[in-house]
């Protein structure tokens, strides 16, 4: 990968991000989630990014969904972004931890009114009876709120996976694709390619 000469995965990483930014029909920040319960019993789903730096790769839920109990039950987490119209695709496997209050509270703040409303009154992975129920639950808290700040829920927060292995993919003709492997030692990076 000529673009893989940085020593810094995240470098790499925002590059491509970018180049997604303005290929990508929609949600260039989806990736796909993959947790595991506390018997290792794994399950996979689409979030969204919220933010990428060196400490980690962040997105946002409510804590009593299925992701946030295995999460607690088992903080490790693997991501994987794959940008079709680039044929490109992100791994990141690593620890996961709870980000801080104040984050949470700053990246609450700048949501929509209604998905701020909305992350009160759904209850994220439990049995709905039917639709009039969210929606019930959703006029309930629209008017506790009224026209006031939304605070965030105390059962809503984000959580960051601090990678410890970055793998890059990218596809090639005659399936000659290449993989970029960096591993987190200490505070370096090692790479190394991968077969396809």
């Amino acid at each position: 990968m000529n673009d893989a000469s940085s020593e810094n995965p995240l470098a790499l990483f925002h590059l491509w991000l970018k180049e997604a930014e303005a290929s990508e029909p929609s949600d260039p920040t989806a990736m796909a989630l993959a947790t595991a319960d506390g018997d290792g019993a794994p399950s996979v789903r689409m979030v969204l990014l919220k933010h990428a730096d060196e400490a980690g790769f962040v997105f946002y839920t409510n804590l009593e969904s299925r992701k946030g109990g295995e999460l607690k039950a088992n903080p490790r987490a693997a991501l994987c972004f794959h940008w079709k119209s680039l044929r490109r695709q992100v791994r990141v496997e690593g620890a996961v931890a709870p980000v801080a209050d104040r984050e949470a509270d700053e990246y609450f703040a700048t949501r929509q009114r209604q998905s701020q409303i909305g992350a009160w009154a759904s209850q994220q992975s439990q049995p709905l009876v039917g639709l009039f129920e969210l929606e019930r639950r959703v006029a309930q808290y629209a008017a506790k709120f009224g026209l006031g700040k939304v605070p965030r829920p105390p059962f809503w927060s984000g959580f960051r996976v601090t990678p410890r292995r970055i793998e890059f993919w990218r596809e090639r003709p005659f399936r000659l694709h290449e993989r970029l492997v960096y591993h987190r030692e200490n505070a370096s990076w090692r790479t190394e390619r991968l077969y396809p």
